[in-house]
């Protein structure tokens, strides 16, 4: 049977690695805003640990350091999947227009929470933690090569 074969195929490990550490980095300076107030966002400044947005700012800030750097990487982005399902569910689906995420302002949180199932499904890719605790070859995991 023939096979549809891309001569960028070779770039996919690569772009997969490439896809998590920005998405990793940029949920980080989710939870980062909300624990840290760093970069400052002034909805968070008087946030309480103890709230539902000051844990949703734990999983944030930890959960994508583990992403950006691949660490457990299937566990941890289906737990962020979900969290960003319930937060598309409880702070946007609730303002009305559940099938329009742009009139909700929750299309980031779609977004993370499909990118988040897909890292759980694909995994970390090369240019991880995970991809050195498998035991990659050589500088195998380096390349992104199979």
């Amino acid at each position: 049977m023939p096979t549809d074969t891309s001569p960028l195929e070779p770039w996919i490990p690569r772009a997969l690695a490439l896809l998590r550490i920005v998405t990793g980095y940029l949920f980080l300076q989710h939870g980062s805003a909300k624990l840290l107030g760093f970069p400052h966002v002034a909805m968070f400044d008087h946030l309480s640990i103890a709230s539902l947005i000051g844990v949703a700012g734990i999983l944030e800030l930890v959960g994508g350091a583990l992403v950006l750097v691949g660490l457990f990487v299937r566990p941890v982005a289906f737990i962020l999947s979900g969290e960003m399902a319930v937060a598309y569910f409880m702070a946007h689906a609730s303002k009305g227009n559940l099938l329009f995420p742009s009139l909700n302002q929750g299309e980031a949180a779609v977004v993370y929470c499909f990118v988040f199932l897909f890292f759980a499904a694909a995994g970390a890719g090369p240019w991880s933690i995970d991809a050195l605790r498998r035991g990659g070859s050589g500088t195998s995991w380096l390349i992104g090569a199979r």
